[in-house]
């Protein structure tokens, strides 16, 4: 096992090749058991990953390439650390008491978290069953691996909605819209709490009629709580830099405030709670 902490001072550390030693027999039995996980780290004191304050898991493994990813690190599984799904536990346990005190809980993020549904599911489980809140940070593409009773065990789900018109969805991602929106309907037929997550990045998701379908569409849901619109940064250019990718954004700035508030606006008139 790898020696690096767990615990990391923040998501954006760069972390690489930390489960390259184990072996590929090894890390398919961990993706069809769940019985061991890869994380990129753990991070304590978050307010923005759910209610409360949260501790987060962030799994590596990922396979959408978006453009504006600050975590390109996390694309590779076995960049993440090698943790034994009673290691983990372990370490969420530390943080039980505390958690339950700041109205907060535990978010399983990534990466894609349901790139490793199986360490998901179980490591959901043990959390429900130490009483502490739990968050699901999803593109919502592999939602078809979790059963509806698994899903039981996720008290939120926080799906990240990337765009909408299928063609610049696919220009930004890589993938197809089409599997989020699916995992989108299931979620609302079954009552299941979502915050619909929205990265605005200024020349590639921040066209006024898609912002619009994506708000008649989640406030159609019926169980969208709220909409954290995420306004792009440039925090993890670095990462792109050290890895050796082509990152196509170094000239892209931040938002300005009057976007940021014209963006959440249009969520309001659909109907939704939006930040």
């Amino acid at each position: 096992m790898a020696t690096t902490p767990l615990a990391a001072r923040s998501p954006y550390e760069l972390r690489v090749h930390l489960g390259r030693d184990v072996p590929d027999a090894d890390v398919r039995s961990a993706l069809a058991t769940g019985d061991m996980g890869f994380l990129h780290s753990f991070t304590t004191g978050s307010t923005v990953d759910g209610p409360g304050v949260r501790v987060v898991a962030w799994t590596a493994g990922c396979m959408w390439r978006c453009l504006y990813c600050h975590n390109p690190d996390t694309w590779t599984l076995t960049n993440g650390i090698p943790v034994t799904l009673a290691q983990a536990t372990e370490e969420l346990g530390r943080y039980r008491h505390g958690l339950k005190t700041m109205a907060g809980g535990f978010t399983l993020s990534g990466g894609e978290a349901l790139m490793q549904d199986r360490f998901a599911v179980k490591l959901f489980a043990a959390a429900k069953a130490m009483g502490i809140h739990t968050a699901l940070d999803t593109n919502g593409y592999y939602g078809t691996r979790l059963t509806d009773a698994e899903l039981a065990s996720v008290d939120l789900v926080l799906l990240d909605i990337k765009g909408w018109d299928p063609d610049r969805h696919r220009a930004v991602t890589g993938m197809e819209i089409g599997p989020t929106l699916t995992f989108a309907r299931r979620l609302s037929a079954l009552g299941r709490p979502i915050w619909v997550r929205f990265v605005l990045v200024p020349g590639l998701t921040d066209d006024p009629e898609d912002v619009d379908a994506i708000a008649r569409f989640a406030a159609g849901l019926g169980t969208v709580q709220r909409v954290d619109v995420l306004p792009f940064h440039q925090m993890g250019r670095f990462k792109w830099q050290q890895l050796g990718l082509d990152y196509k954004l170094g000239h892209v700035e931040p938002p300005s405030p009057e976007v940021v508030e014209r963006t959440c606006a249009a969520f309001r008139a659909a109907g939704l709670v939006a930040h």
